[in-house]
């Protein structure tokens, strides 16, 4: 990837990031800019790597340009609920994602089910068509809500299927975790890894429709259920990836994702009870929305961008830290408080220009890491 490209990229991060706080500064009673905050990560970015590492060519294609511009159209029309227009690029958008995936894969999702694809393979494709999915549920979900009024479900809400727009960007990460496992690809062991596919791409479907429903009791086994398959992946990736740079920080990533599952538990726990006050656990959503996306999600984007260029020259260790402080500490905090927002935007601006810019070394030690 250029660096104009990466440029781009990393200037659209930390501008989602900043998206976040600026209710605190600039409360706007009629808009969401929460929404902002999650289409230009996930959506606009996110989604235009995604894109771009499926086709793996050098040069963007014309395909992902216009996605790019279409996600940008779709972000500010949904922003400034200008619905028409988010649906109409809605039609170009899933098109356009579909005829990424069909080109790389086919038609009809069978890779699922065949033995002989790498569980790398079937997580990529389960990105993608996650991608797309989701974008004509958000459509659906706006038609629903905005015009025709079909369902009523106090849960059913445009903001609550924008977050979805993340999980495009877990399964794409995932994909790469399990890619560093071709030692065991063909092993007995394949069956955890399968395991781990349908635990983790079920699962979250069926706990978003228990959320829906606000059943608390299949929610706790749901997420449990999800809990013991990223435990799962971190033994496997921990255990047989090969040590390497990326391996740190992805090891890192899958630290925020088991975070967030546990977050996630105490959170549905906390509901249950009877003086259950929003307000009183915010702290614990922000942590659990902060980890995943700027954590989890993160470092997948990261480790794709750079996909070539490793070894690259920085103290992993250090970086790894700055990126735990501010995901799950400084980040959450400037919800709250605005210093912390501007300590968040700037530790997170450090993360993201050096991970994206520092500059390679071929000549690194073994393990990748230049001290």
């Amino acid at each position: 990837m250029n660096n104009k490209l990466k440029a781009l990229f990393s200037f659209l991060m930390i501008t989602a990031l900043a998206f976040g706080f600026i209710n605190i500064y600039y409360p706007a009673q009629d808009y969401s800019f929460e929404r902002l905050h999650i289409f230009l990560f996930n959506l606009c970015t996110g989604g235009s790597i995604l894109l771009y590492y499926t086709q793996g060519q050098v040069r963007v294609s014309k395909t992902i340009r216009f996605f790019f511009l279409g996600s940008l159209i779709y972000a500010f029309s949904a922003f400034f609920l200008l619905y028409p227009l988010t649906i109409l690029v809605s039609l170009v958008l899933y098109v356009l994602v579909e005829k990424v995936r069909i080109q790389k894969f086919s038609l009809f999702p069978v890779q699922f089910f065949q033995k002989e694809v790498s569980v790398s393979e079937k997580f990529h494709q389960a990105s993608l068509l996650c991608l797309s999915t989701g974008i004509a549920m958000a459509s659906l979900v706006i038609l629903n809500n905005e015009y025709f009024n079909w369902v009523t479900m106090e849960k059913l809400t445009l903001n609550t299927f924008f977050l979805g727009f993340s999980f495009p960007l877990s399964l794409i990460t995932l994909s790469l975790v399990f890619s560093m496992l071709k030692e065991i690809e063909g092993s007995g062991r394949k069956v955890i890894m399968e395991f781990c596919f349908w635990t983790i791409t079920l699962g979250v479907i069926i706990f978003f429709i228990f959320i829906l429903f606000e059943k608390f009791i299949p929610q706790i086994f749901a997420t449990t259920a999800l809990f013991i398959a990223v435990v799962t992946v971190f033994y496997l990736y921990s255990t047989f990836a090969d040590k390497m740079q990326q391996k740190l920080f992805l090891t890192s990533g899958i630290g925020f994702l088991i975070l967030t599952a546990l977050s996630g538990i105490l959170y549905i726990f906390l509901q249950m009870g009877d003086d259950y006050n929003p307000e009183k656990v915010k702290w614990l959503l922000q942590m659990h929305v902060f980890a995943s996306l700027y954590g989890w999600n993160l470092c997948g984007l990261a480790v794709i961008c750079r996909f070539d260029d490793f070894p690259i020259k920085l103290h992993s260790p250090t970086v790894i830290f700055i990126h735990w402080l501010t995901a799950i500490v400084l980040a959450p905090l400037g919800v709250f408080y605005g210093w912390f927002a501007l300590l968040a935007i700037a530790g997170y601006a450090f993360i993201t220009i050096t991970l994206f810019f520092s500059s390679n070394s071929k000549k690194a030690g073994a393990n990748g890491e230049s001290q």
